[in-house]
């Protein structure tokens, strides 16, 4: 006899320290709506309510990687989107930048993202301990290309590029900070830490 599939309605609910594989995760996620969790390394995640100061610096990394995926060809900003990259890793960055043609990461047919793509941005609020520990290792193996993560407790952005398989920082010149992947994507770490649209999207357009 074959058992039959179980319904949505009775899946457990997620908790947060779940251990489940990446297929039972998105299976009680979509049972669950209106909440927020990631499955990082096969457990599961689920932050904290945003804060106002997550808020406002997520959408000044948005406002950063849309206008720059608005000028250049064969790129795609997007936010919050999830993130399949393996059989125990399916997060959900604030932030990705991506190559639609020849890069790293692709949409499945039911129109979620698949792959590492070329750079993913988080803000590292509630969230600091493992965006900084158990994400970035998840990202680099998975071979991300860059990692951007804005640290506002510490008054900090890190930016890692994927170099021989591991995360290298790269280096901030005279207050601002050069992707490698994607030419031209510049970063005024003071701008995006004071919320200085302004000046943000005026070093951005110099590049």
């Amino acid at each position: 006899m074959t058992r039959a599939a179980t319904s949505p309605a009775e899946l457990p609910p997620l908790e947060p320290g779940d251990v489940l594989t990446r297929e039972d995760f998105h299976a009680r996620y979509l049972a669950c709506p209106g909440i927020k969790a990631e499955l990082i390394d096969g457990v599961v995640y689920m932050p904290s309510p945003a804060r106002a100061q997550h808020g406002d610096l997520q959408s000044m990394v948005v406002l950063w990687l849309g206008t720059y995926a608005a000028r250049t060809a064969n790129v795609r900003a997007s936010t919050e989107v999830t993130l399949i990259l393996d059989d125990l890793n399916e997060p959900k960055p604030d932030g990705v930048l991506r190559r639609l043609e020849g890069g790293t990461s692709g949409v499945d047919d039911q129109g979620y993202l698949t792959g590492p793509p070329e750079l993913v941005a988080e803000i590292a609020l509630s969230s600091a301990s493992y965006d900084l520990h158990q994400k970035r290792a998840m990202y680099e193996r998975a071979g991300v290309t860059e990692y951007l993560v804005v640290e506002p407790a510490g008054q900090v952005v890190h930016w890692w590029h994927l170099h021989d398989g591991s995360y290298q920082p790269l280096p901030v010149l005279d207050g601002v900070i050069h992707s490698q992947a994607f030419p031209g994507l510049r970063l005024r770490v003071a701008a995006l830490l004071s919320l200085d649209a302004a000046a943000l999207l005026a070093q951005l357009c110099e590049g």
